[in-house]
């Protein structure tokens, strides 16, 4: 694969840990100009040190991406900074584990707002970018609880689920302008999130058919192929990426 992003500018959310700091190091590495979009200010800005110090190019902005003015605000700026914005990756996100009778209503707004509502209005703000110039890549971090259902995350996955709808809507209504749309749905992936979840990671690893958890590494080279210009016949499409928790077609 020609691992060569030809600086095209991509804003990553949520890449100051976890599964979005990987994809934002990989798509620097694939010489990508990356924006790094993050409501923890020192998360995002370790994250552009670590891609500056490998060589590459890099903007950290304390960003809520769930807040349509912030949102507009950080646009522009990287838009100052270097242009249009070619590739984007919907990945911040929270996973709160509670009981649906249990929870509130409060709460299932807040998942909704960040996880989906959030996304909505990134891609809404950067969209026009990617149809002006017939390039552009949507690439949703959805969840394989989405395909399979999780105990306690109703919430969660109701939110993804979501997500899940609109990039497939996306792809049919932007399919002819060169802007493709899909996403990267991880299982069990080692991040701080998971280690935070009240779960015991090792022991569904061994329910897994690979026997392991995954790393954000292994999601960030999935993303990578859906940015590039290798994948532009592909839309709407789901890459599993979970050690074989789920093998279905969406």
């Amino acid at each position: 694969m020609t691992r060569s992003l030809k600086n095209r500018v991509a804003v990553v959310t949520g890449a100051g840990s976890g599964i979005g700091r990987a994809i934002a190091l990989r798509l620097a590495e694939d010489t990508a100009r990356v924006a790094i979009w993050d409501i923890n200010t020192a998360g995002a800005e370790e994250t552009a040190k670590l891609i500056r110090d490998a060589g590459g190019t890099a903007l950290a902005l304390t960003v809520d991406c769930s807040d349509k003015a912030a949102i507009h605000a950080a646009a522009e700026q990287v838009r100052k900074e270097w242009g249009p914005i070619a590739i984007l990756v919907n990945n911040a996100g929270i996973a709160p584990f509670t009981p649906f009778l249990e929870t509130e209503d409060d709460l299932f707004d807040k998942v909704i707002r960040i996880n989906l509502r959030g996304p909505w209005l990134v891609t809404k703000e950067v969209l026009p970018d990617m149809v002006a110039d017939s390039w552009g890549r949507v690439i949703n971090i959805t969840s394989s609880s989405v395909q399979s259902g999780s105990p306690q995350q109703a919430h969660y996955v109701a939110a993804k689920g979501g997500l899940m709808g609109l990039t497939k809507s996306l792809a049919l209504e932007f399919a002819a302008t060169g802007v493709t749309v899909n996403m990267v749905p991880p299982g069990f992936i080692d991040t701080p999130m998971l280690r935070a979840a009240p779960i015991d990671a090792e022991a569904f690893a061994q329910t897994l058919p690979m026997k392991r958890i995954g790393k954000p590494g292994d999601i960030a080279a999935a993303v990578a192929y859906l940015a590039s210009e290798e994948a532009s016949y592909i839309t709407g499409q789901t890459i599993s990426t979970n050690g074989g928790r789920y093998m279905g077609s969406h």
